[in-house]
């Protein structure tokens, strides 16, 4: 069945490039870009290229920014596919999307004292954390251990300590664990478009676990709390 148009599709597609010109315009910069990479891009919300009565994709000067600029991010610092799109859509509209030096620049580092300070944690909470293997001891530390040591901050205050949550720490390995054994068909193949579909559906995958664990958990509150 042929896709109907889209209401873009209605109008001129004069200036607008095809899937096989597209390639041929960024391929030499993107060695691994592909047809159905560009596909999977579309249907990760990065472009929303114009369809023709045919159903054919026709993509703007603008769609061929962002794939640039996606492709940019995701290749050379590694960004992951929500936070580009993030980024894009709060420049949606400008025909020539560019990188200011903010998105670019290193996530804070924290030191151990700084970490402490900015968490209002004590130094025997963060030991325990070390020591339950919550956190692992370094010089300096990022946002992450930052936002869970604040969040062991918190359980603490309700006698909730480093050493009782460590089953979490487990089960969340054997989360990650199941989701790279759904995983491995794409991660076995070595073409950089299988490589980042592998990317995204990782979170996702994660997420439809965290929604599982909610529900078992929102059941055993309210058993707990009827």
């Amino acid at each position: 069945m042929t896709p109907a148009a889209s209401p873009r599709g209605r109008a001129s597609s004069a200036g607008f490039l095809s899937i096989g010109q597209v390639l041929a315009r960024l391929t030499p910069e993107f060695s691994d870009l592909s047809a159905s990479k560009l596909r999977y891009l579309e249907e990760q919300g990065l472009v929303t290229p114009l369809r023709t009565e045919a159903g054919y994709r026709k993509f703007s000067p603008a769609d061929v920014a962002r794939l640039r600029t996606a492709l940019t991010l995701q290749r050379d610092h590694d960004f992951k596919l929500a936070r580009i799109r993030e980024y894009l859509d709060a420049h949606e509209g400008e025909a020539d999307v560019t990188l200011p030096p903010s998105i670019l620049e290193a996530p804070r580092r924290y030191r151990r004292d700084e970490l402490l300070a900015t968490a209002g944690a004590s130094a025997a909470l963060l030991d325990d954390a070390v020591s339950a293997g919550l956190v692992v001891a370094a010089e300096s530390y990022d946002e992450r251990a930052l936002a869970l040591l604040r969040a062991l901050v918190a359980l603490d205050a309700h006698g909730i300590q480093p050493r009782h949550v460590r089953g979490m720490r487990q089960a969340a390995e054997r989360e990650v664990a199941l989701v790279g054994s759904a995983l491995a068909p794409l991660l076995r193949r070595t073409d950089g478009s299988s490589r980042a579909r592998a990317s995204e559906l990782a979170p996702e995958l994660l997420r439809r676990l965290d929604e599982v664990r909610s529900a078992f958990v929102t059941v055993a509150l309210d058993r707990l709390i009827p």
